[in-house]
């Protein structure tokens, strides 16, 4: 059994996709993230960086006691190397795999993430910054979209962890300023994963968890962190 700490975010949403496509028994707890669950020492013990998602593994393949892992792309490795699926298992498919896996780690999540975070939350618009996410968005879009030319998935014929990763961030294109059809392979890549039975059903775990509208109070316990945000609870 997977327990799976989790809210419907794009790093959520990477979890529930592969535990839909592996068929792994797991168990959702909510996180809500707007009320602040994720600084409560309990959650604390296992995910220190008081972000969510995390997991606890409680049949872990050494038989030994439950893993607790946390960080969205050391949860999709793990889940991968416990199964053996969607990820491949020769050294060169596996490289592709994990250097793509990094690069939304690295590029396209944090990005994406400032891109939401200065266009819709902030409370002032500063047109500096809206612009600057904006083009590193578009950039990174233009990067992956090239990667796709000729290829079905990110690392080839194959579906993994890398998709994954990516797919959540793009979802919400059009909040990031981004016309997929300026990109079509990645909107061809976007719609066949879009259409697949195990996101359908990763993407109904979420339904009705979250406002529809952030209010002032979720952004302050979101965006107000501090080194001392982690006593709360």
């Amino acid at each position: 059994m997977i327990e799976l700490y989790y809210w419907p975010t794009p790093n959520g949403h990477k979890i529930t996709l592969f535990l839909e496509e592996s068929g792994l028994d797991y168990k959702v707890f909510p996180i809500n993230i707007g009320a602040g669950d994720q600084f409560k020492p309990d959650f604390l013990a296992f995910s220190p960086n008081n972000r969510m998602p995390a997991i606890i593994d409680r049949d872990p393949a050494d038989g030994g006691e439950a893993i607790t892992v946390f960080e969205s792309g050391a949860i999709l490795q793990y889940l991968a190397e416990k199964t053996g699926k969607f990820l491949p298992t020769d050294v060169r498919g596996r490289k592709t795999v994990m250097e793509w896996l990094f690069w939304q780690m690295g590029g396209l999540g944090p990005m994406a993430g400032q891109n939401h975070h200065f266009g819709t939350y902030a409370p002032e618009k500063i047109p500096y910054a809206i612009t600057r996410y904006v083009n590193e968005t578009n950039r990174l879009y233009g990067v992956l979209n090239k990667r796709l030319e000729g290829r079905k998935f990110i690392a080839g014929d194959d579906y993994t962890i890398a998709d994954m990763a990516s797919y959540p961030w793009i979802v919400s294109h059009e909040k990031q300023q981004q016309d997929l059809n300026d990109f079509p392979n990645l909107k061809r890549w976007f719609t066949e994963i879009e259409a697949r039975p195990a996101t359908v059903a990763a993407y109904k775990v979420g339904e009705g968890m979250r406002n529809p509208v952030m209010t002032d109070e979720d952004k302050k316990v979101l965006f107000g962190q501090t080194a001392n945000s982690t006593n709360k609870g």
